[in-house]
């Protein structure tokens, strides 16, 4: 038995855990199957607070759990595969037959984004691959660069690396974009942008350190071309880690957790969620570890 329970150990799992330690609770973090979250997939982090010089993703996950373990916070290296918020005290069951019970959960689970499920795309990953335009795109000023989607998010990311690529390609596999509208109205606008519709990628092209280009697939006649880049962005979507809290949270349509407005409390009173699990817009670092701030502090006035 412990006050709070933390599911997930990226930045806002780690935060709320600093947070709720300091305020004197027992704490244990369920580590989960990607120690650190996907922050740890970013090679260099430029705009995290505090680090004047570049920090690896991992690094910056490291400091981050030393800090909470020297907070006293427990990290238990193990998966949860079920939970039971019927009543209280909560219990969690993990993969390794371990049951965990507490009087708070703080849900961090994290969100991971979809990739396009070929092998040099985890190959370059971090090397001239990417899914965050916000994260890595400072990183490919006066360079030829592709994004890959037609929604709101590709759009977005098509434009916002306007502003330091050289040029960018948005390829997409439909005839049109399912972005809004005025979205598209400044894409189709933008002189640095070109689109290669009815195309996926097959396969991404590298020199065995980084991207150098991609080869395509035309979908209504299967015609081959390759296209010269030094950075793809895959925005085809993100998928919430909550497949276990289905019927147990109140989730959105997407998959996210729901939380009160200004809030982090769930639909379960003493349970709580932060970070990318129930924020499909943000997603940075420094979101997820403010929402983990607020987790803390709301599961420490519920304890109390």
């Amino acid at each position: 038995m412990v006050d709070i329970l933390i599911i997930g150990s990226g930045p806002a799992g780690c935060t709320a855990a600093i947070y709720a330690a300091r305020a004197g609770r027992s704490v244990k973090i369920i580590v989960g199957d990607q120690p650190g979250g996907q922050l740890t997939t970013t090679s260099l982090i430029e705009n995290y607070p505090g680090f004047p010089e570049p920090i690896s993703g991992q690094e910056l996950m490291d400091r981050m759990r030393l800090q909470a373990e020297n907070m006293g916070v427990n990290m238990e290296s193990d998966v949860i595969k079920s939970v039971d918020f019927s009543s209280r005290p909560f219990v969690c069951l993990g993969e390794s037959s371990i049951f965990y019970e507490s009087k708070a959960v703080i849900v961090a689970t994290g969100a991971g984004a979809k990739w396009l499920g070929i092998p040099s795309e985890t190959q370059y990953r971090g090397a001239g691959v990417s899914s965050c335009a916000t994260c890595d795109g400072f990183f490919f000023k006066n360079k030829d660069v592709a994004v890959i989607g037609g929604g709101n998010t590709a759009v977005e990311d098509a434009i916002y690396l306007a502003k330091f690529a050289r040029s960018v390609t948005l390829i997409h596999r439909r005839d049109s974009l399912r972005a809004e509208k005025i979205m598209q109205k400044r894409l189709l606008e933008h002189p640095k942008i070109n689109i290669i519709w009815n195309s996926q990628v097959e396969d991404i092209i590298g020199d065995g350190t980084r991207v150098t280009g991609l080869q395509l697939r035309n979908v209504l006649d299967n015609g081959e071309s390759s296209k010269a880049i030094d950075g793809v962005f895959i925005a085809i979507g993100h998928k919430p880690a909550t497949e276990i809290f289905r019927s147990k949270l109140d989730l959105s349509d997407e998959g996210y957790v729901i939380t009160k407005a200004c809030s982090t409390q769930t639909s379960v009173t003493g349970v709580f969620a932060a970070g990318d699990v129930c924020d499909p817009i943000y997603r940075q670092a420094i979101t997820s570890a403010g929402h983990g701030c607020m987790a803390a502090l709301d599961a420490n006035q519920f304890l109390e």
